[in-house]
């Protein structure tokens, strides 16, 4: 018999407006049945007077609900929470506690940690430190059989949960947070955490806790930030939800991945922070901007350094890595093909394809030498994905889909490959069966990922690998071991199947003159214009 799911209810901050939430939770029982739980997170009293809170402290009214509420998170409210282990502050209002485990008869485990991050010893009663969050973690991970935990309730957002996610809106997740809960985060593996104190309703796409095709699949995290209880703009404060505790599920249940789910926000390039100090943010990178003299038309002023000039501390540049000796395609090089530059951005550059599938065949390269995605900063990466955002579209409007494709393997600087393909010629189905059916024919394994994955948390630096990115979002994924065709990618492509120029599948054979070269990219340069996004406004 399936274990019934517990109906629960997770609230922002009351800020004392006891009323306004209660009789909510009122109305939402009435329609839709009892609910089990009410968890508030956030600051649950605020500077109102204590009118209000006295009728619920003395009797006279009574919350409808069991509640559960984290401790204070500034000096002024501490007086409400005497005991830092927890106490019942009314009939049906529990103090969980300064931090600590909660696990209810049906088995449902909760986490809670109370009050703002400080770094410094010892932490005032508003404040948790990292010995705080390191002894939580300590209590559960360090067993063998630990496999995360149901709820984990915090009052600040863990700092970065807005990596490879939706957007969060007015907050800045690389700013606002704290670095801390992002680390009890990553450790603890929660299915579900509740923050709140930025005033705003966010809820994340899930997000998974496993590296994909290197680790076993685990279940993945929803993050939700609820806004303040009776806030002027509707703002959501009140989140209703059904969870059936870890303990009871099905493994094969647990460990389904929805169909959104992206990668871990907290995770970068494999390195989890460490305890006790701040995760760093993606390492940024300045690269040197280069300018030619593509068109009279794009002779537009633009920073050297792609930033703001009006900075007041701008940033000293990294140089990216140098290459060991002469690179075809690192941009400041005197070996680069200039001619076949059609549009240049900060970090990276487009260029036409030598030898292209079609007269529209490009590549996007970074400026500086780096040898695979895997290896890029995330500025650069940032700017990856806007070329290829952007190509789709321009693609699109030309009745093409694009399918992008790398190869790392026997090349030393990255080539991401775009080749436009004409929607009447096939459906992506027809391009992805026949990438897969060609593996297949050649004993390539070529491995389904999940949509929104980060190819950083599946290939590591220096591992040589294939994959292909069709214009759905699906990515096919081969790590090469030993030998592969170098030219795999533009053999699927060219074939019957797709583009049907069977003889083009080496670019060898597709050269053309330096002339016939410049006119096609000057052709580019003037159709792709109305796309620039680095062109200034």
């Amino acid at each position: 018999m399936a274990q019934k799911p517990l109906r629960l209810l997770a609230c922002g901050d009351v800020e004392g407006k006891f009323d306004i939430l209660f009789n909510r939770v009122r109305a939402i029982q009435k329609k839709s049945g009892n609910f089990d739980l009410l968890l508030c997170v956030g600051n649950f009293f605020g500077s109102t007077p204590d009118a209000e809170w006295e009728e619920y402290k003395t009797g006279i009214k009574k919350a409808p609900i069991q509640t559960y509420v984290l401790g204070a998170n500034n000096q002024e409210t501490v007086k409400y929470f005497q005991d830092a282990d927890g106490c019942e502050l009314a009939e049906n209002i529990t103090y969980l506690g300064r931090k600590g485990i909660f696990t209810g008869s049906s088995g449902l485990q909760i986490v809670y940690l109370s009050g703002t991050e400080s770094l410094n010893e010892p932490v005032p009663g508003y404040n948790f430190s990292p010995k705080d969050v390191s002894s939580l973690r300590t209590m559960l991970c360090t067993t063998s059989q630990f496999k995360g935990v149901d709820i984990l309730l915090t009052s600040p957002w863990p700092k970065y949960v807005g990596n490879f996610g939706n957007s969060s809106g007015e907050v800045d997740t690389k700013k606002c947070g704290s670095a801390l809960v992002s680390s009890l985060a990553m450790g603890l593996k929660p299915r579900y955490h509740f923050a709140a104190l930025e005033k705003t309703y966010y809820e994340r796409l899930p997000y998974r806790n496993h590296v994909v095709l290197q680790e076993n699949a685990q279940h993945a995290t929803r993050f939700i930030a609820l806004a303040n209880v009776g806030n002027p703009e509707k703002k959501k404060y009140l989140y209703a939800f059904s969870i059936v505790p870890m303990k009871l599920m099905d493994a094969a249940e647990l460990v389904k991945q929805p169909p959104d789910v992206t990668e871990n926000p907290y995770r970068k390039s494999g390195q989890e922070a460490s305890i006790g100090k701040q995760i760093p943010a993606p390492a940024e990178e300045s690269a040197c901007q280069f300018f030619f003299d593509l068109n009279e038309k794009q002779g537009r002023k633009r920073s050297s350094t792609g930033r703001d000039s009006k900075s007041p501390h701008p940033k000293q540049p990294r140089k990216p890595p140098q290459p060991p000796g002469p690179c075809w395609f690192c941009l400041a090089s005197p070996e680069v093909e200039k001619h076949l530059v059609v549009n240049i951005g900060t970090h990276c550059y487009l260029a036409l394809a030598k030898g292209g599938l079609s007269d529209d065949h490009v590549l996007i390269l970074p400026i500086g030498h780096y040898q695979s995605v895997v290896e890029l900063s995330a500025e650069v990466v940032e700017e990856v994905e806007k070329y290829k955002a952007t190509l789709r579209r321009f693609f699109k409007s030309r009745g093409k889909r694009c399918v992008v494709f790398e190869r790392n393997y026997k090349s030393h600087h990255l080539q991401l490959q775009v080749i436009p393909v004409p929607v009447s010629c096939c459906a992506t189905d027809d391009i992805k069966d026949a990438f897969i059916t060609q593996a297949q024919e050649q004993q390539i394994e070529l491995l389904e990922i999940p949509e929104h994955s980060d190819i950083k948390q599946i290939a590591q630096p220096g591992a040589a690998y294939f994959y292909v990115e069709l214009d759905t979002g699906e990515k096919l994924f081969h790590r090469i071991k030993k030998n592969f065709p170098l030219q795999f990618g533009r053999e699927v492509l060219a074939s019957e199947a797709i583009l049907n120029i069977p003889g083009k599948s080496d670019w060898r054979q597709c050269q053309i003159s330096k002339e016939d070269e410049e006119t096609l990219a000057r052709r580019f340069r003037k159709d792709f214009e109305p796309y620039d996004f680095t062109l200034d406004d």
